[in-house]
């Protein structure tokens, strides 16, 4: 089984880093094709890779499966033994609610605090929508550790699906120098320290690019 995985922008493609960083942590090899983000935000030359235009796809063999909440299911039902959902039922349950509450919500979050590694805006962007989502997210990181989380320091114990989702808001939250309660810091130094988002933020410290669309707080020199 060949898989190739299709990313944009390390800097700035938080959807791009959730497979990347599940497929790496979890030792699952892949070949990368890294595209770039247009100064309008599109991805160039994306079109024999996504049906819909955007990133990121998985391709298995012959076939892509895109979006990246899809990849994670996908991934986890081609290789069962990296236990990439929690072994526990109930435990699983709460792990793909908050992962598709992820991917479908906090959108004050994005659009006010966008993904952008290798720079620093302390407190840009914290609107009152956006500090009721900073709490709905420790919140959900405080209830995940507390209930299940005592087989290691991640959200269900050992590395799963849910933290390959929230791998970006982690990044998001350095970013803008986000104050977290114990708990909450504790995870996102965890996963801060994952060797696939250290190797992830690595690649996106090297980028030059500057994409307008993802850059209020900063213009191009």
């Amino acid at each position: 089984m060949n898989l190739k995985l299709v990313i944009a922008n390390k800097n700035y493609s938080s959807w791009s880093m959730r497979p990347w960083v599940l497929l790496t942590e979890a030792g699952i090899p892949f070949e990368e094709v890294q595209l770039k983000f247009t100064d309008a935000g599109d991805v160039a030359d994306i079109e024999p890779w996504s049906p819909t235009r955007q990133v990121p796809v998985l391709w298995i063999d012959d076939q892509p499966v895109w979006d990246s909440l899809a990849i994670c299911e996908a991934t986890a039902e081609l290789f069962p033994a990296k236990q990439l959902w929690p072994a526990d039922a109930a435990a699983r349950r709460v792990a793909r609610s908050v992962s598709a509450e992820m991917h479908a919500g906090f959108r004050e979050l994005r659009r006010n605090m966008p993904m952008n590694i290798r720079s620093s805006h302390p407190d840009k962007g914290r609107t009152p929508a956006v500090e009721r989502e900073i709490e709905r997210v420790v919140s959900i990181w405080e209830t995940c550790r507390s209930r299940y989380g005592a087989g290691g320091e991640l959200l269900f114990g050992g590395f799963t699906c849910a933290d390959a989702m929230f791998a970006p808001v982690v990044s998001r939250f350095k970013t803008y120098s986000v104050k977290l309660p114990s708990v909450a810091q504790r995870y996102a130094d965890t996963v801060l320290n994952l060797q696939s988002v250290k190797q992830w933020c690595a690649g996106a410290l090297v980028e030059n690019e500057f994409v307008p669309a993802d850059e209020p707080y900063a213009t191009r020199v």
